[in-house]
């Protein structure tokens, strides 16, 4: 792609809004020698435009869609917002890099974008005009803006802030001793996937637009609520939406504390009557018995997680995400519907052994949804009849839609491609490229064949692996390979492209890559991802070894150079395999991961999540699987640990803490093990820093060369 200029034009704003700061410099071109190399490097990777959210414009003539570009040696990237004619196919850049410029809206006549950037040194939100010209400030608030949309009459908003509930603080506790650092807690749920509760928590706001500025709004959860909408760690503003007559805000909320939060997943939809003040929720309601909830009253009718609202066009009714099973945040995600008239609720889905996320009506009698089907990701259709179609097939992930005026654009990511938005032909799903922001890495670096293969399980049943290969590959050589555990555990291995662990980087450093949908992945039934609940070292375990030993058959596999890496739960699978792998693999990566369940029951932050998967605690002796699960911890296999091992860790990750991983490179070099520790102390649970990410892959591909590539 040709090289990006700064634009050095700074579009006008509105009076007041104060001097912008220099745009940071994007140099994004490849280097005459990346493209005598051809080789995809870490470095080339962080050159990549990064494709954000898209939204067609109420007509469906205009795309409005985000790209992030990063700066090394800034460490740190921006966003702009960018504009495609749907007809012409003319591309304009509407924001330039001096701010970060992100979540474009449109205003229901199309005529103006709304975004948020923090160009006045807060996050606010912005208007502008279709064209990019015309920029205003529309909110002023003294807290930051989250996340923000518009009523369909643009009279309203609802937007979300952070507000202080509580103190945890103890200089806050003890105002004479200001200089004190402790935090103070009552009950569980201290910290949260990578920050601490320091007694502040996300709320919605309701409030007026005029003259299109936006005035203070209402706190619709209360002041006094002690929990966060949209809900943790993720913060997902899809949550929340409006009601096409702007009389209702819809959203997603999990109204528990401490202990109760802990062990449940138990999240609701509720709806917010703008007009009177009053909260119904959806869930906790009976058919035809519509009634606002109270602590007082909480049937458990709907107890796991119930999610993602959105109105019909007729405002009649509303879809939502919703999981049967209390306590299993990967139960199957149905498509349910609750009618407004009489409060039933409707499984749409209920002969569809798939999830259905990222909603978009159709009209009033259908929605289109995404499904992860066989390690691919497809947009769909079920009607309020319940009967569902696949559209669109192949080997790719469809990521997220939009669709207005006749027209559907989607996200679309494969292995050996980064995101890029296409159009969609709604009669017979076929795409067309409509983006190409990374086309000059395409063009000039090489990229490995990605094969689609059926391995047989211990169990007799047909297991979908990706094999990818290094570019240029050549069967009459042999190749080291890895083993690639997914995380989750419940994450599917689709056609996703990731910045964090990328297979094709990981071939074009001359390795096979073979990456199994072992048991406990979605997208091959409810039964396929259930297994592992309970079972971390059964047959999924069985599942790894059936993969790996069968690309190993191969002439081009060199047996003597196999690795296994992995991060979260593919991090304890990489420690459980290292104590039972019989002298298959020379060399283990563990990122993030599980060592000891004991120790990680009372480190970790959501009990629901390993009360389901391992069973339940540890000192609940008459819990046969959690008995089965606790006697199955990787530590207690150390003393057959006999390879060299990688661990990687963040200092800032809560759900998996870095503790786990001291205490597995503590065990390796007590045991005489080659192993080395790399912790990031500004990170989590991935790593998302460019630096920090550059370092991380050098150690990465270091440890493999050091034992996979010796003569």
């Amino acid at each position: 792609m040709k090289k990006l200029l700064l634009l050095m034009l700074v579009a006008s704003c509105a009076a007041g809004c104060g001097e912008r700061p220099q745009p940071l410099a994007i140099e994004n071109s490849l280097t005459a020698e990346e493209i005598a190399a051809g080789v995809f490097t870490p470095e080339v990777m962080w050159k990549m435009g990064r494709i954000g959210s898209a939204l067609l414009s109420p007509d469906g003539n205009a795309l409005a869609y985000t790209v992030t570009y990063y700066n090394m040696e800034e460490n740190r990237g921006v966003t702009a917002i960018y504009l495609r004619d749907m007809t012409s196919g003319a591309v304009s850049q509407l924001t330039d890099f001096a701010s970060n410029n992100s979540d474009p809206e449109w205003s229901a006549d199309g005529s103006r974008l709304y975004f948020l950037s923090d160009r006045g040194g807060s996050n606010q939100i912005w208007s502008m005009a279709s064209n990019g010209e015309d920029v205003r400030q529309v909110s002023d608030f003294d807290r930051d803006v989250e996340g923000y949309g518009i009523s369909p009459a643009g009279d309203k908003l609802y937007y979300v802030s952070r507000v202080q509930v509580c103190d945890r603080k103890s200089s806050d506790v003890y105002k004479d001793m200001p200089k004190s650092q402790a935090r103070i807690y009552d009950d569980l749920m201290c910290r949260h996937w990578n920050y601490w509760d320091e007694g502040s928590y996300l709320h919605i706001f309701v409030g007026d637009m005029a003259d299109g500025k936006a005035k203070s709004g209402v706190d619709i959860l209360g002041a006094d609520a002690a929990w966060d909408a949209p809900l943790a760690p993720y913060f997902d503003m899809e949550e929340i939406s409006w009601s096409p007559d702007g009389k209702y805000v819809a959203y997603t909320c999990k109204k528990l504390t401490g202990y109760e939060y802990a062990v449940s997943t138990d999240s609701d939809v509720y709806l917010y009557d703008v007009a009177s003040g009053e909260t119904v929720d959806i869930c906790k309601t009976g058919e035809g018995n519509v009634q606002i909830d109270t602590p007082e009253r909480r049937v458990q009718s709907m107890p796991g997680y119930d999610k993602y609202p959105l109105f019909s066009p007729d405002c009649s009714m509303v879809a939502f995400r919703s999981q049967r099973r209390a306590g299993n945040e990967s139960d199957k995600e149905r498509l349910f519907v609750w009618n407004s008239r009489n409060g039933a609720m409707k499984d749409l889905t209920a002969d569809f052994d798939y999830n259905a996320t990222n909603l978009i009506w159709d009209g009033n009698d259908a929605l289109w949804f995404i499904a992860p089907i066989e390690g691919t990701l497809q947009l769909c259709r079920a009607t309020l009849d319940g009967e569902v179609k696949v559209l669109t097939s192949g080997d790719h992930d469809i990521t997220a839609a939009t669709m207005a005026g006749g027209r559907a654009v989607v996200a679309m990511t494969t292995m050996s491609r980064a995101a890029e938005l296409y159009e969609v032909n709604l009669a017979d799903g076929s795409l067309a490229q409509i983006t190409n922001v990374n086309g000059e890495i395409y063009d000039n670096i090489k990229f490995g064949e990605v094969q689609k293969r059926w391995v047989r399980t211990t169990d007799g049943k047909q297991m979908l692996t990706w094999v990818i290969l290094p570019p240029d590959f050549d069967p009459a050589r042999k190749y080291p390979t890895l083993l690639y555990c997914e995380g989750g555990p419940q994450s599917v291995i689709s056609q996703f492209w990731s910045y964090r662990w990328n297979f094709q980087l990981m071939a074009a450093q001359g390795y096979v890559i073979v990456a199994p949908n072992r048991r406990g992945v979605p997208s091959f039934g409810q039964e396929w991802l259930d297994q592992i609940s309970g079972d971390y070292s059964g047959q999924n375990i069985r599942d790894y070894l059936s993969a790996i030993d069968d690309v190993a058959k191969e002439p081009w596999c060199d047996r003597d150079r196999l690795g296994c890496v992995g991060a979260s739960y593919g991090g304890y699978s990489v420690f459980y395999l290292a104590g039972c792998h019989q002298k298959r693999f020379k060399a283990f990566i563990a990122h993030c991961g599980i060592f000891n369940f004991e120790s990680m029951y009372g480190e970790t932050e959501e009990l629901f999540f390993l009360n389901n998967d391992y069973g339940g605690p540890y000192w609940d002796k008459t819990n046969a699987t959690a008995m089965r699960s606790y006697a199955n911890s990787p530590h207690k296999l150390v003393a057959k640990w006999d390879t060299p091992i990688l661990i990687i860790t963040g200092e800032y990750d809560f759900r998996i803490p870095y503790t786990q991983s001291l205490q597995a490179f503590t065990a390796a070099r007590a045991r005489g093990i080659d192993a080395r520790l790399v912790e990031f102390e500004n990170e989590g649970h991935q790593v998302f820093k460019p630096q920090n990410s550059l370092v991380w892959n050098r150690e990465f591909f270091g440890w493999l060369d050091k034992y996979l590539k010796k003569k």
